[in-house]
């Protein structure tokens, strides 16, 4: 059960940088910048996208990461310490990239990932 689901997690961080570093998707720098424009049209109800406590779980993985405040503690557990840091780093990966790259291509006024591809075309009778 473990091992499935740290696969899902493996596979979803692995979807992420490949979004992240296609020709043409916009770099760590853009996506950062971002953020604030983010949060703004979430909490105006502009941009659907996401919500308010999905940005508030990235501000708290974030925070985690960070702090010296640790669930599983390194210098008892050792190597199983920095499981629970990799989950969270993998989560907030994942995460920070697919509410980024949605954004950016609703504020490009593009279709969003995930978006019905329509393709242009003529009825024939």
């Amino acid at each position: 059960m473990a091992v499935r689901r740290h696969a899902g997690t493996a596979r979803r961080l692995v979807g992420a940088i490949r979004i992240a570093t296609r020709p043409g998707s916009p770099g760590l720098a853009a996506r950062v910048r971002a953020l604030p424009r983010l949060l703004a049209a979430t909490l105006r109800g502009d941009y659907s996208g996401t919500t308010v406590l999905r940005l508030l779980g990235l501000a708290a993985a974030a925070a985690y990461i960070v702090s010296p405040i640790d669930l599983l503690p390194e210098g008892f557990l050792g190597i199983f310490g920095l499981a629970d840091d990799a989950i969270v780093l993998g989560w907030l990966a994942t995460t920070f990239v697919t509410e980024t790259e949605g954004f950016l291509a609703w504020e490009g006024g593009g279709p969003r990932p995930g978006d019905p591809v329509t393709v242009p075309g003529h009825v024939v009778r």
